[in-house]
């Protein structure tokens, strides 16, 4: 996939520095101290007892204390950051660059952040500005989920004497940053049934040019003499050429679920539907296959099967632009364009088999031809004990589901259930084998 790792292309940074006002307002303990000073001057008053009014003296000299210096304050910042792709699980790095014309002590400093990314070392760092030097900070930043993001934002706060004056400002300098899907550990990949005219890695059926033997046959005009199986004719004392089978690619089409997100124990639906399908493509596109996707869902999102790394680019941008969007409106093949259904394509469709919509779609693909393989992601029920009522409608729902299961099977579609506690690579051998079997018992 593009941009892994520490080494990921498209450094990004900032623009120069800007000058962030930092504009005084009072806190609510400011507000709290004169209300306090005025009610025990009543009370004094009140009462007839003078002495009371003496305790209005220090929240009035903390409040006159707290109010010096209250006056904007400017500070220069810039913001960079180290690299504009990451996976899951890894660090970026923003760094900060602030400068003053004055001194400034403890000015806090803290990025906002979008929920899915979190500062690594705390909310909040502290740093001292002396006059006319820079102090840079480097924050890290953990990628906790895949999706785009904004890490330019910062906030600088400054309290002032016993807390009452608090001086902040912000500065929005977009620094967008991509997190990608940590893709799946693939090593073996399920066979098209059929193959393109174009070059690759796919064995064909048919018979042409290539290197992979299929039969010995007579010669026929037309046969080239480097196809001549000379050990042969001697023994049969007749020309004998070997028949071979071409090296072709294929048309792969990626189709995903994206009418709802279901938990499967750790994590969603839809988190463990971009891992497998950006490792499928990654290894299809490896082997010289044409990659496809459709995000068949609430808003129906695309792209067409191409090869190459440019492909592999745009594969990993359109999996990231995928949202659950929910969605009543009935949906069904012919909203998709032609061009991306390719004929003779195979078809990996990654669902948890929930919406009926997302059915019916496959059974229009069936119905067309498509050599479908389904992937099925188990779901996971709440641990906690439950009413009667809700383990009848589990077991009604899990009922459902193998009804469904049942009738691809029937249909001869190979369809798997992948679950949480066991890799992908399992299941996608448990669909080669599957396919395996089907071909041999059709033939």
């Amino acid at each position: 996939m593009p941009g892994r790792g520490a080494h990921a292309p498209g450094h990004a940074s900032g623009p120069a520095a800007t000058d962030v006002q930092l504009t005084p307002r009072t806190s609510s303990r400011a507000l709290a101290y004169p209300g306090l000073a005025g009610l025990a001057l009543l009370a004094g008053l009140a009462l007839g007892r003078p002495e009371l009014t003496v305790l209005a003296v220090p929240f009035l000299a903390a409040v006159l204390v707290g109010s010096i210096g209250a006056r904007p304050l400017r500070v220069r910042a810039s913001l960079s950051l180290d690299a504009a792709r990451r996976l899951e699980g890894e660090e970026a790095v923003v760094e900060a660059t602030l400068q003053a014309d004055e001194s400034v002590d403890r000015l806090e400093v803290t990025l906002h952040l979008d929920p899915g990314l979190e500062l690594g070392h705390g909310p909040i760092t502290t740093v001292d500005l002396r006059p006319g030097v820079p102090a840079r900070l480097r924050l890290p930043l953990r990628c906790r989920r895949w999706g785009r993001y904004d890490a330019g934002r910062l906030r600088l706060r400054r309290r002032g004497p016993l807390g009452l004056l608090v001086q902040e400002g912000a500065l929005d300098d977009p620094l967008p940053l991509r997190v990608y899907p940590r893709p799946q550990t693939l090593r073996t990949l399920v066979r098209p049934a059929d193959t393109q005219v174009h070059a690759g890695n796919q064995v064909a059926r048919a018979r042409g040019d290539g290197i992979e033997f299929a039969e010995i046959r007579p010669f026929a005009p037309g046969d080239r003499v480097r196809h001549v199986n000379w050990r042969a004719t001697g023994r049969r004392g007749t020309l004998q050429v070997n028949d071979l089978h071409p090296e072709r690619n294929s048309d792969v089409v990626l189709f995903l679920d994206t009418f709802g997100s279901y938990p499967t124990g750790g994590e969603r639906t839809i988190d463990r539907t971009l891992r497998a399908a950006i490792g499928l493509a990654d290894r299809y596109l490896r082997q010289r296959d044409r990659v496809g996707v459709i995000a068949f869902g609430g808003t129906l999102r695309w792209l067409s099967p191409g090869m190459g790394i440019r492909q592999r680019y745009q594969l990993v941008e359109a999996m990231l632009d995928t949202r659950i969007e929910v969605s009543h409106a009935w949906k069904r093949i012919g909203t998709i364009p032609e061009r991306t259904l390719p004929p003779r394509a195979m078809i990996v469709a990654l669902s948890p088999l929930i919406d009926q919509r997302f059915q019916v779609a496959l059974d229009e693909l069936i119905g067309r031809g498509f050599d479908l393989t389904i992937c099925e992601l188990a779901l996971a029920w709440c641990a906690a004990p439950r009413e009667p009522t809700d383990r009848l409608a589990e077991r009604v729902l899990a009922l459902g589901r193998d009804s469904v299961r049942a009738r691809y099977m029937r249909k001869g579609v190979a369809i798997v259930t992948w679950s949480e506690r066991r890799p992908f690579e399992q299941a996608i051998e448990e669909v080669r084998i599957f396919r395996r079997h089907a071909r041999r018992r059709s033939a």
